[in-house]
């Protein structure tokens, strides 16, 4: 299963807001068995969001985004998702009925309204924290850019997705550069095309060395992959 995430915020490409959901989103994937396989960052631009949602949700089983459902003039991912799949924004009486139910009265001003108006069609991803629920449009899951609301939305999101085989990944330190290593660790990822093997330079205390990742769903092959590197770095030394 692969994923693939969109990253929607002028303030992001500005440097002025740091993104922490692609770290999160990518381990809490891994955990239920679907690869982050592409991530792109956007403005928040109606032309940009509908074109990116549209080649993506066709290459991946499912897309993610983050950013720009908000009350604010500036918040348009909601309107693009609905010109993406072409067609209208409606009022969804489910989300009306949470927000009713969560703002006293009088504090359901428009612009708050404004978040109850999705595409027609969409399915609601819940929301534990503000209660404004994301939403999904067939694989494409629409989320919140704050931190703690996407990680909630994530658990909405859940019962809606088909889960894979958990990666589990194993690595190796060895002091030797990569290019001491290259060679023979090709050779190996020849023999193990179901094992995903990385090479990581690193500086620890002064001394340069590489890191040596392997990542796969099937453990029985991890475990040989990494006794084939084992033997290789004796071999090396």
């Amino acid at each position: 299963m692969k994923a693939a995430l969109i990253i929607i915020g002028n303030e992001i490409l500005s440097g002025r807001t740091k993104d922490k959901n692609l770290a999160y989103l990518a381990e809490w994937l891994n955990e239920i068995g679907i690869q982050l396989y592409e991530v792109r960052v956007i403005r928040d631009d109606e032309s940009e969001i509908i074109d990116c949602v549209n080649l993506l949700r066709k290459k991946y089983n499912y897309v993610f985004t983050t950013g720009g459902i908000g009350p604010t003039h500036d918040d348009i991912t909601t309107e693009s998702i609905a010109k993406a799949f072409k067609v209208d924004l409606e009022t969804n009486p489910e989300a009306l009925r949470i927000l009713k139910g969560y703002y006293k009265e009088g504090e359901l001003n428009e612009a708050r309204l404004k978040m109850t108006l999705l595409p027609q069609g969409a399915e609601l991803v819940e929301n534990p924290v503000t209660k404004a629920p994301g939403f999904k449009m067939e694989n494409v899951f629409v989320m919140a850019g704050i931190p703690s609301i996407m990680q909630g939305m994530l658990e909405g999101a859940r019962k809606f997705l088909e889960v894979g085989s958990k990666m589990t990944s194993k690595s190796i330190d060895v002091f030797m550069p990569e290019s001491a290593v290259a060679g023979e660790l090709s050779k190996i990822q020849d023999n193990f095309n179901n094992v995903e093997i990385g090479s990581y330079p690193f500086n620890k205390e002064g001394q340069f060395g590489t890191s040596l990742v392997m990542r796969s769903a099937d453990l029985e092959a991890l475990d040989r992959c990494e006794d084939e590197i084992a033997k290789m770095i004796k071999k090396l030394a």
